[in-house]
C-alpha cells in the first residue's frame, strides 16, 4: 500500500476522528454560494463552483505538483497547521502576473486558492478529508476554516496575479518607518471607480522589500533618499496605487495575522518586466517537461496504428501553443495525474508514441479555466497503453528539444513510486 510522505502527518492527524461519511455541505461554502464539487474526468469544472482561500505556502514537492499551506483563518495564523494540497492535472500556477511552476514560487509567499475535492480519492497524492471539514474548529486559537476538504487545486496565484484578474489594485495611504522599515497602510480596491468602502490593512515592510519602477530594482533607501519616503516617521502616500507582493513573517506585539511586504510595482512598466521574466522561465520549462493535455478520443487502426485527439491544458504562453502545428511530427507519452511521465525506463521519449499533427483545432466559444481551447489530432503507428480516453498525456513538438527529465519526475513504469518514502534515500 501506497504510503504518504511525512509533509502530510500533521494534516492526518487533524482528520483522525473524521469519517468519509456523506456529510452535509459545509456552511462555510453554502455562504460562498457554492457547494462541494468534484471534478469528473474529461470535463473541466467551472471556476464558479470552486471554493477559495488564502494562505502562506510553506512546503512544495514540486515533483508530485502539491505542497502544503499554512490557511488564513479567524484564529492566531501561526498556530495553523500546514494543509496540504495537489494540483489537478490541468490545474494553473501563477506568479508574478505569469505563468508558473511551484517550484518558481519562494516559500513563504501568500497565495490565492480555488480548488474542489478529490477528482478520485482512492488516487488522491493528498489526505482526503470529510466534507464539512472546513468549517469544523481546530481549537487552540486556531479557528475554523483552515483545513477545507477541497485540497485539489483549480488555481493558486500569488498577490499580483490574483490582482490583474480581478481587476484589482493596491492603495497605499501611509507609511510609518523607522530605521527603513515599518508599517504601511493600504487597501486593496477595484481599478476603476475603487471602493469607498474598502478595508484598510496594516503590512509590514523592512529594508529587503524591493521596489519595482520601470527598469529599476530600488532599496527603501533610495526612496528615502529621493524624499519620497521620510527616514523616520509618519508620511501621507495619497492612496499611490501599486501592485504588491505579499508574504508572511513572524510578527512581535502580539499580532499573529499581520502579512508583509516583499515586493512594491509602482507602475505598469516594472510589473510587465516581471511577468516577461518569469514567463520565458515557464516556456524554457515547459519545452524541457512537453505539453500536458488529456485524451479526448482514439480511434484504433490495424497493427497499433491510431488517431488521438487530444486537448491541450490552458495557462501557458500563446508562444508554445503555435509551435503545434498541422503536418509537423509530434511525442506523446502517458502521464500520472501528478504529470510524472509513467512509460519509459529512462526518460519521456523512450516509450513515446510518434507520428504527425493531422490537424490543430481550435474550439468554438471561450475555453474554461484549465483548457486552452486547443485540440490535436495526432496519429501514430505505436499507440501505447496509457493512451486512451480521459487519461493524461504529455506531448512534444519535434521543434521543441529532446531533453532528459530528472529521475525524480518520471515513475520508470512502477506506480509504487508516485509518492517517495523515506526508503529512496541510500543506504550509506
Amino acid at each position: 500500500m501506497l504510503k504518504l510522505s511525512f509533509l502530510l502527518i500533521a494534516a492526518l492527524s487533524c482528520a483522525a476522528s473524521a469519517t468519509f461519511a456523506n456529510e452535509e455541505p459545509s456552511t462555510k461554502n453554502q455562504e460562498q454560494g457554492t457547494e462541494p464539487f468534484r471534478p469528473e474526468a474529461g470535463k473541466f469544472p467551472s471556476l464558479e463552483k470552486a471554493h477559495s482561500y488564502r494562505g502562506e505556502l510553506i512546503f512544495v514537492d514540486h515533483a508530485n505538483r502539491r505542497g502544503s499551506i499554512r490557511l488564513q483563518g479567524s484564529g492566531m495564523f501561526f498556530r495553523n497547521d500546514p494543509h496540504p494540497f495537489a494540483m489537478l492535472p490541468y490545474g494553473i500556477v501563477r506568479y508574478h502576473g505569469a505563468p508558473a511552476d511551484l517550484r518558481d514560487i519562494p516559500l513563504g509567499t501568500v497565495m490565492h486558492v480555488r480548488a474542489f475535492l478529490p477528482p478520485d480519492p482512492k488516487t488522491s497524492a493528498v489526505p482526503v478529508l470529510p466534507i464539512d471539514s472546513g468549517k469544523q474548529d481546530a481549537n487552540h486559537n486556531r479557528g475554523a476554516g483552515i483545513f477545507p476538504a477541497e485540497n485539489h487545486v483549480l488555481l493558486l496565484e500569488d498577490e499580483p496575479s490574483h490582482c490583474q484578474r480581478e481587476g484589482l489594485t493596491w492603495k497605499l495611504k501611509e507609511v510609518e518607518i523607522k530605521n527603513k522599515e515599518g508599517m504601511i497602510i493600504a487597501t486593496c480596491e477595484p481599478k476603476k471607480g475603487g471602493d469607498s468602502k474598502a478595508t484598510e490593512e496594516k503590512l509590514t515592510f523592512d529594508a529587503a522589500t524591493r521596489v519595482w519602477r520601470g527598469r529599476e530594482c530600488l532599496g527603501i533607501e533610495e526612496l528615502i533618499a529621493e524624499g519620497k519616503w521620510p527616514a523616520e516617521g509618519k508620511k501621507s502616500l495619497g492612496g499611490q496605487a501599486v501592485q504588491l507582493g505579499i508574504t508572511w513573517k513572524p510578527t512581535p506585539d502580539g499580532i499573529f495575522t499581520r502579512f508583509h511586504i516583499s515586493d512594491i510595482w509602482l507602475d505598469d512598466a516594472s510589473m510587465q518586466r516581471t511577468a516577461k521574466n518569469q514567463t520565458e522561465t515557464h516556456k524554457a520549462f515547459i519545452r524541457s517537461r512537453w505539453m500536458a493535455a488529456w485524451i479526448d478520443n482514439v480511434e484504433y487502426g490495424k497493427f497499433g496504428r491510431a488517431t488521438v485527439t487530444a486537448t491541450l491544458f490552458g495557462g501557458m504562453d500563446p508562444s508554445l501553443y503555435a509551435d503545434f502545428t498541422k503536418g509537423s511530427p509530434a511525442l506523446m507519452n502517458p502521464v500520472a495525474n501528478t504529470l510524472k511521465h509513467t512509460h519509459g525506463g529512462y526518460g519521456p521519449a523512450h516509450m513515446a508514441s510518434k507520428g504527425p499533427i493531422l490537424d490543430v483545432i481550435k474550439l468554438p466559444g471561450e475555453a474554461p479555466l484549465g483548457s486552452s481551447g486547443i485540440q490535436i489530432r495526432f496519429e501514430t503507428d505505436l499507440i501505447i497503453e496509457g493512451i486512451r480516453p480521459t487519461r493524461i498525456v504529455r506531448v512534444r513538438p519535434a521543434s521543441w528539444p529532446q531533453a532528459q527529465v530528472p529521475r525524480e519526475e518520471y515513475l520508470n513504469d512502477s506506480l509504487e513510486e508516485r509518492f517517495p518514502t523515506p526508503a529512496i534515500f541510500p543506504k550509506y
